[in-house]
């Protein structure tokens, strides 16, 4: 079994509010599993996007993204440290890059360089995020 996560708790939200977020949760979730299969889609601030939404959408769904076996730890890792393991920013960085490269030839040349310079924002926020628990980066120092 997962290790506990809090639940971000229910807010009492209009039924449109609910459907406005499990609709923008959906979507995230739906564009970051699409991002596992093509360049340019960075999979895990897509997810962790898509657990956020549905924290104010719908808990079941949330609670559903949280144990799930592929997204649920890189979501709980976020939630309870703030890290993006260290293969998904290598991946995320290779795969936008590479599609970057590719948007730069089939673009049109009046906006191809876009989709670097948003590759280029979401990497830089993404390498700033640790790659592990706090506790672990560092090691331990031992006194006598």
């Amino acid at each position: 079994m997962p290790a506990t996560v809090p639940i971000l708790g229910p807010v009492a939200r209009p039924r449109w509010q609910r459907a406005l977020w499990m609709t923008a949760g959906a979507l995230a979730l739906a564009t970051g599993i699409v991002g596992a299969f093509l360049p340019l889609l960075p999979t895990t601030p897509l997810v962790i996007l898509a657990a956020f939404c549905f924290s104010r959408g719908c808990l079941r769904c949330e609670r559903w993204l949280l144990d799930h076996p592929r997204f649920g730890p890189m979501v709980r890792d976020w939630r309870r440290e703030r890290v993006i393991p260290l293969r998904a920013k290598q991946i995320a960085t290779a795969m936008m890059a590479a599609s970057s490269l590719w948007a730069w030839f089939a673009m049109p040349a009046a906006i191809r360089w876009l989709p670097a310079a948003v590759c280029a924002a979401v990497a830089w926020w993404m390498w700033r995020q640790p790659s592990r628990p706090r506790a672990a980066a560092a090691p331990a120092v031992r006194r006598r």
